[in-house]
């Protein structure tokens, strides 16, 4: 099938997530600052931090299935099991804010976000083995920031039996790393329509 359905499919599942997401805010218990920081202020940040990862996944998600004409049965699966980790999000971010960074809960969020990244990078190799997987290689090159931040995430769980709230540290470097903008596939894509430019 055409991979314009999966992509409006999986677009509808990451807006439900970030709306679910910021449903689970609490409203603060009073009027002024120091009830807005005390209330919501974990869950503010908490939620931020997942609203960027979501962001990052729609953004990578748009420009690799540019890359693709048709999504095959394996691709559709590994693209509901991307889906299935993200939509744990909402869940993992919550019990992270009233958890107050507790170990577990930081644990869990941490193993959510490397659960993700492992699917996205499954995902990807799905792709590669498509009759379009030589353009989607071709424009990926050699991913360093996909096999790096793994690693990252793992450091982060680590340190979450150390110190909890040191356990997030290594996500938000990884979120950061994430939000410089990758040209990678805009990048191809051009060269790309160059190339078919000069043949015509």
């Amino acid at each position: 099938m055409r991979s314009g359905r999966l992509e409006a499919f999986s677009d509808g599942v990451l807006a439900i997530v970030i709306t679910i997401m910021v449903l689970g805010l609490r409203a603060p218990r009073g009027v002024g600052w120091h009830a807005l920081f005390d209330t919501s202020g974990l869950g503010l940040v908490t939620y931020l931090v997942s609203f960027v990862y979501v962001g990052i996944y729609w953004n990578n998600h748009h420009h690799l299935f540019q890359l693709v004409d048709h999504a095959d049965g394996a691709v559709l699966w590994a693209n509901l099991h991307l889906l299935f980790w993200l939509s744990l999000f909402p869940f993992s971010t919550s019990w992270l804010d009233h958890s107050r960074l507790a170990q577990v809960p930081t644990i869990v969020y941490g193993a959510n976000l490397l659960a993700a990244a492992i699917a996205y990078f499954l995902l990807q190799r799905a792709i590669m083995r498509t009759p379009s997987g030589d353009r989607a290689r071709a424009a990926l090159g050699v991913d360093l920031k996909g096999k790096v931040s793994p690693v990252v995430y793992v450091a982060g769980i680590l340190a979450a039996l150390w110190v909890p709230w040191v356990g997030l540290v290594p996500p938000v470097v990884v979120a950061l790393m994430w939000l410089v903008p990758d040209r990678r596939v805009e990048k191809f894509l051009a060269e790309e329509r160059e190339l078919l430019g000069r043949d015509e």
